[in-house]
């Protein structure tokens, strides 16, 4: 029997798989709180297009928006991602380390 992922990690899958909305996080990610406006500036989009792209972020829970007087402004969600890394990343880092780590000794000549 396989494992189901819920729901949400298919939407996270789907919105980080597109370039355009992961240099969207990239910018959120150096300042948050970005109006739509910022987000585009020097990206060759329309802004129907972005705001497209800042739906299907917020659909996933990586973005969330807020409202200041007229501006709308966006605001990345680590925490799903934080959960696409404990699930998918993590498990895999250990075994990965521990052989790195045992080749270091054996290259090193310290082969216990």
């Amino acid at each position: 029997m396989t494992r189901r992922e819920p729901k949400d990690a298919d939407l996270v899958f789907k919105a980080l798989a597109d370039p355009t909305r992961r240099e969207l996080l990239d910018r959120l990610f150096e300042r948050n709180g970005r109006t739509l406006g910022e987000l585009c500036e020097g990206l060759d989009m329309a802004r129907q297009s972005a705001t497209q792209h800042i739906g299907v972020l917020e659909a996933a829970n990586l973005v969330s928006a807020r409202k200041r007087g007229r501006e709308k402004l966006h605001f990345i969600n680590p925490v799903p991602l934080h959960e696409i890394y404990e699930r998918w990343v993590r498990k895999f880092e250990g075994a990965r380390l521990e052989t790195l780590a045992d080749i270091k000794r054996v290259l090193e000549g310290d082969g216990r």
